[in-house]
């Protein structure tokens, strides 16, 4: 495998959904890639596949990142490789509605600790390589609830509210060490997010429901493009800018509505 002189993208989360058409569309680009999942399997036929059809070198690692000490045995692994990441996707998470007291306290704590504390240990040590090297890129996916609260979503719009704002920080923090940092804010997409969250489906979501290919290519352009971030999607557009424009008891009522019916 060559290692040297390539760009190399790493995508947390790459075993389904928004993960795996990142890995998609970075291959069709010619990039290296480094997938990361719980679900070895499911990485493996993707990165025959992609191997297969584009030609470039695919390295699988499976690892359950809710542990940061996976954290930094992933990142200890790809350093003895000689892998460089360039980009990093860091895009695993998951969610659960339901009411917050109803719901089991562990499964809540295990969405914080995968949310937002190992989402914050990739972004540390990979930033840092990056720092170092004078150059990179970090493309964090939060959520459409990530600018407000949402009734039964409580747990899982904070914690992506603290992805935004970590990402917003960071956009201007790294600038002066050559590192793009993006945030991507998609809304209800067609990932299997739903069923995982064990989501109800309401007339609206499903009206507002995407692809996972624009809104990996709405996030891949805008990281190119160094933008701050980007929320994708013209109808969640103007769920943003309602949330703007409207009091807080009128905005968070629509948005219970939407998501809860």
């Amino acid at each position: 495998m060559t290692t040297t002189e390539n760009s190399w993208v790493l995508v947390t989360g790459a075993s389904s959904g928004f993960g795996e058409e990142f890995a998609r569309q970075y291959a069709a680009q010619g990039h290296s890639l480094v997938l990361v999942a719980r679900r070895l399997d499911r990485l493996q036929a993707l990165a025959e596949t992609l191997r297969r059809q584009y030609s470039i070198d695919v390295v699988v690692e499976p690892a359950d990142l809710s542990d940061i000490a996976a954290v930094t045995r992933l990142h200890r692994h790809l350093r003895e490789r000689g892998i460089a990441i360039d980009i990093l996707i860091n895009n695993a998470g998951h969610g659960l509605q339901g009411p917050f007291v109803d719901s089991p306290l562990d499964a809540t704590l295990a969405m914080v600790q995968l949310d937002v504390a190992s989402l914050t240990a990739v972004t540390h040590v990979f930033a840092q390589d990056m720092r170092a090297r004078g150059r990179g890129n970090i493309l964090l996916v939060a959520s459409l609830l990530a600018y407000q609260g949402v009734q039964n979503f409580a747990v899982y719009a904070a914690a992506k509210a603290y992805v935004l704002r970590l990402g917003e920080a960071l956009h201007r923090e790294l600038k002066r060490d050559g590192i793009t940092v993006t945030t991507l804010c998609p809304g209800m997409s067609d990932t299997g997010f739903a069923a995982a969250a064990q989501q109800k489906l309401t007339p609206a979501l499903k009206q507002l429901m995407m692809q996972p290919a624009p809104v990996v290519r709405a996030g891949i352009r805008a990281l190119q493009a160094g933008r701050i971030g980007v929320v994708a999607g013209w109808a969640n557009k103007a769920l943003v800018i309602l949330t703007w424009a409207t009091p807080r008891w009128l905005h968070q009522a629509f948005m219970s509505h939407v998501m809860n019916g």
